[in-house]
């Protein structure tokens, strides 16, 4: 378990009062565009879509227990550029932030998907990555939805179809919402590469559906 006591996202001025306490609320899509990436995979995305996002980044960076994992390159296993968390909403815990909450509540509603998990990933810098890649969803789903929601500093967020072609860029941060939906996980990958320019810390929140088996109905909306 690494904890990263000071790594705080210096936007916020309040530390993590406002997103560990404020009241329950029902997150709007105003604003959201889709972009078809092809005729049958697409991507939403809406800037400043979580509110209070500068505390929860300041929230969530010095709570969770962030964990570095390894990975297989060239037969060695190495230490995953970036730090990971995971939470199940199968196990009855609640998630570690109300405002988390929120978001997966109004994302369930809006995309009519069980989202029932939540993965954090922390890049702390432009050193920490993830190579090109498709989520695993593609294995149990036909069609499955990914929603990320970026907090922190913007970090290009690329997609390009599988095997290589020309990629599409984003840059998510602030509590911006990016939505892989359609194909996307079947025929396109992504990836978050390094960078040589100096950027601040994002944290990476992804909202997956249905891998605990906890049905749409059976999700609560938070008090």
């Amino acid at each position: 378990m690494i904890r990263l006591p000071d790594l705080i996202w210096q936007a916020s001025l309040f530390g993590a009062a406002p997103a560990a306490a404020g009241a329950s609320i029902e997150i709007g899509f105003d604003g959201l565009e889709r972009t078809w990436l092809d005729d049958d995979s697409w991507v939403d995305y809406a800037p400043n879509w979580l509110p209070e996002a500068d505390d929860v980044f300041a929230a969530l960076s010095v709570a969770l227990p962030w964990r570095q994992r390894k990975v297989t390159m060239y037969d060695r296993q190495l230490p995953e550029p970036r730090l990971t968390w995971w939470w199940d909403g199968g196990d009855g815990s609640a998630e570690p932030l109300a405002r988390l909450g929120d978001a997966r509540w109004s994302l369930g509603q809006h995309y009519a998907r069980p989202f029932d998990t939540i993965g954090c990933n922390l890049y702390r810098d432009g050193r920490d990555s993830v190579a090109w890649h498709g989520d695993r969803e593609r294995y149990r789903h036909e069609d499955p939805i990914v929603a990320i929601v970026s907090v922190g500093s913007p970090r290009a967020f690329m997609l390009r179809p599988r095997g290589g072609g020309l990629s599409h860029v984003f840059k998510p941060g602030s509590g911006d919402l990016l939505v892989m939906g359609g194909s996307c996980q079947h025929d396109w990958e992504h990836c978050v590469p390094k960078t040589a320019r100096p950027v601040g810390p994002r944290l990476s929140i992804m909202f997956r559906h249905n891998l605990s088996g906890v049905a749409l109905d059976q999700l609560v909306r938070p008090d």
